[in-house]
């Protein structure tokens, strides 16, 4: 049986969002500019990404897909 899928959204800034997928931010700024992440914005300066979506956009690949 798969796991439930969390609810509630899970906000990080996106520095905790490369950290989290081990990139940089500057990967996640490209994700959220070519649609694959949405940015959520409060204010004109902060910027926070949804980690439940960011486990969304990865895809499984090699032999076990």
């Amino acid at each position: 049986m798969p796991a439930p899928v969390p609810t509630h959204r899970r906000y990080v800034k996106l520095a905790e969002a490369a950290d989290y997928l081990g990139v940089t931010p500057r990967t996640i700024r490209g994700m959220i500019a070519d649609g694959r992440l949405t940015g959520y914005r409060s204010g004109t300066r902060l910027v926070r990404v949804d980690l439940n979506e960011l486990d969304g956009v990865m895809k499984p690949y090699g032999g076990a897909a």
